[in-house]
């Protein structure tokens, strides 16, 4: 699965091609500089269709971000998974060669809910609540990837800082690998 790609099938009920639509050009083009009549245009809906779907943009914003959640963790887990080395579970390595795919992706543009979070939170305070959320999980998800001890929450927090430093880094470097070496070499600090 390509957590950057959600295409829209004509066959699809309109809720879910306007939430493809939506997920597309917000995540490509953003929040902001994507207006309701294009979202309408793209998912081939009426307007009366739309806003039965979504009374409000802000109300279309809090599904997309919702969508985007489930699909990047499903994502995240799955890429762990296979980025895993031999030993048993996923192990903290993995994360490193699973953050590097995404990156590496011709239409990543950096973490929807930080950006979502700089164009729109503060008219927004669900988008606040949202993009918290996400990334608690994520950081539950690095923290079942490290050994268990007492400082495992505290160290996944810090890893879950760092990957965000990354994905920033990832977004206006014209390649990922610095970001992703000094991300490695924190995770090997950690081993030491």
């Amino acid at each position: 699965m390509n957590v950057n790609d959600s295409t829209s099938a004509p066959g699809l009920p309109p809720r879910e091609r306007i939430l493809h639509a939506a997920h597309r050009l917000f995540y490509r083009e953003g929040i902001r500089a994507t207006g309701v009549d294009r979202i309408i245009a793209e998912s081939g809906v009426a307007k009366l269709t739309f806003y039965r779907q979504f009374p409000s943009k802000n109300d279309l914003v809090h599904a997309y971000l919702e969508y985007r959640h489930g699909r990047w963790m499903a994502w995240f887990a799955d890429a762990l998974r296979r980025h895993a080395g031999s030993g048993g579970g996923p192990g903290i390595a993995a994360l490193v060669p699973a953050l590097r795919e995404w990156f590496r992706d011709e239409n990543f543009r950096g973490c929807a809910f930080i950006n979502g979070l700089g164009e729109v939170g503060a008219a927004m305070p669900e988008v606040v609540e949202i993009t918290r959320r996400h990334k608690q999980e994520m950081t539950n998800v690095i923290a079942q990837l490290l050994p268990a001890s007492r400082q495992r929450n505290v160290l996944a927090q810090e890893i879950a800082l760092a990957v965000d430093g990354a994905i920033i880094r990832a977004q206006f470097d014209p390649t990922p690998d610095a970001a992703l070496k000094v991300l490695a070499r924190l995770l090997a600090a950690l081993g030491d």
